[in-house]
């Protein structure tokens, strides 16, 4: 038992993550120092990532073009991303609505509490037509240097497509040399997740060093109100679509996820933990064909986490400063969090998106550094969500466009 615990990565991700945490406190700002082990090994995974979600589309795309269930699988898994997103920001909505989590902070507070020389950013003018213009890629080796994964995506199912109406034999050729160009970037993940806990020990030392505890204390109420609609999410919906919609038990997909979900808290990265999602698919039966499909897309589109996030925060500082909301401002929230979750990429870092939002429904963002601080704590918590998403996504899509294949 103790070995096989020793040999577990998931476990040493667990302990570098505690010791990071240790180490911040103790040392305080020198915690700093161990800030490039974790650059290191996100910039391992950034380097990855891009030829694996782009040869996970189009294998997964002709795989599916040439059969029936190739316009199932993507309408039904788009489809369920879309009402799971719509839900997500309607929980939220609720959850600030009901625990008022920006109540009692006052703007003097916010004023004392942000960084110097910390810019929050410019409201970004986000319109659906410029999201949709924007994922179709005018030169796609421009999106594949830049890591534009949308246009990635988008030219990896026309690609994906084209090799499937290829005639049989020249089609059978293509989709085996990307299987074994996807087996074999999988492989080169999972040699430089063996580095995850030296890495995560590095972010979480910094993290902890650098703000402490005391300021993470001040937007405790934002921080349990996100858990509460999280963990509404989490433990109430998704399981509710994989006990109707999916073939596979709520232990079994629980349990088979804890991995990923560990994974995913202490990296703060759904490209990151793409590879331990789709394996923990493949152990609860799900078919190769949609994992390769929905979860890659689902680690770029599918982000709840991130919707409840933008949302909480609207709500927030809306609270913070006064601002009454109406049915017009609730409107705009709802799709700015929408669209913003859905342009976010799948890596951790400042969710400068929220600034959308909070413009939208005409919200000061002056306040937003506040968050900065806290801004990695957030990013676990939700990643944990959407990858869990990408998962049941899976599982259900499984299901229901592809009944008898396996």
């Amino acid at each position: 038992m103790m070995k096989k615990l020793l040999t577990n990565l998931g476990f040493w991700i667990l302990v570098a993550m505690i010791a990071g945490i240790a180490a911040g406190l103790l040392m305080g700002e020198q915690g700093a120092m161990f800030a490039p082990f974790g650059t290191l090994f996100i910039q391992l995974i950034k380097m990855l990532v891009v030829p694996l979600v782009a040869v996970s589309i189009i294998s997964g795309a002709a795989s599916l073009g040439s059969s029936s269930s190739a316009g199932k699988i993507g309408g039904i898994s788009i489809a369920y991303i879309a009402l799971t997103t719509v839900i997500s920001i309607v929980i939220a909505i609720a959850a600030g609505v009901i625990f008022q989590p920006g109540a009692g902070l006052s703007v003097e507070s916010i004023s004392a509490l942000t960084p110097k020389g910390v810019d929050s950013g410019q409201p970004t003018d986000l319109s659906f037509w410029e999201t949709v213009i924007g994922m179709i890629p005018a030169n796609p080796i421009e999106a594949f240097a830049k890591g534009n994964i949308l246009q990635i995506i988008v030219f990896g199912l026309f690609l994906g497509f084209g090799v499937a109406a290829l005639n049989e034999d020249k089609r059978t050729k293509v989709i085996n040399g990307l299987n074994y160009l996807l087996e074999a970037l999988i492989w080169c993940i999972g040699k430089v997740m063996w580095v995850a806990p030296i890495g995560v020990f590095g972010l979480m030392a910094d993290a902890m060093g650098t703000f402490g505890f005391d300021i993470l204390l001040k937007v405790v109420n934002l921080l349990w109100v996100d858990l509460v609609a999280v963990a509404i999410m989490g433990f109430a919906i998704y399981p509710v679509t994989i006990i109707f919609l999916s073939r596979v038990s709520l232990k079994e997909f629980f349990s088979t996820m804890l991995r990923p979900q560990i994974v995913a808290f202490s990296t703060s990265s759904s490209m990151a933990t793409l590879p331990v999602t789709m394996d923990a698919c493949d152990k609860m039966g799900i078919s190769k064909s949609v994992t390769g499909f929905v979860v890659p897309l689902g680690a770029t589109i599918n982000m709840t986490g991130n919707a409840i996030y933008y949302t909480l925060v609207a709500l927030f500082f809306a609270q913070i400063y006064g601002i009454e909301l109406g049915m017009a401002q609730y409107v705009a929230i709802a799709v700015t969090a929408s669209l913003g979750s859905i342009g976010q990429a799948g890596v951790p870092g400042p969710t400068l998106m929220v600034v959308a939002v909070l413009a939208a429904a005409g919200i000061p963002i002056e306040g937003l550094p506040l968050l900065y601080a806290l801004d990695r704590l957030f990013d676990m918590i939700r990643t944990v969500l959407n990858i869990t998403g990408d998962a049941a996504c899976a599982a259900v899509t499984d299901r229901l466009a592809i009944r008898k294949e396996k």
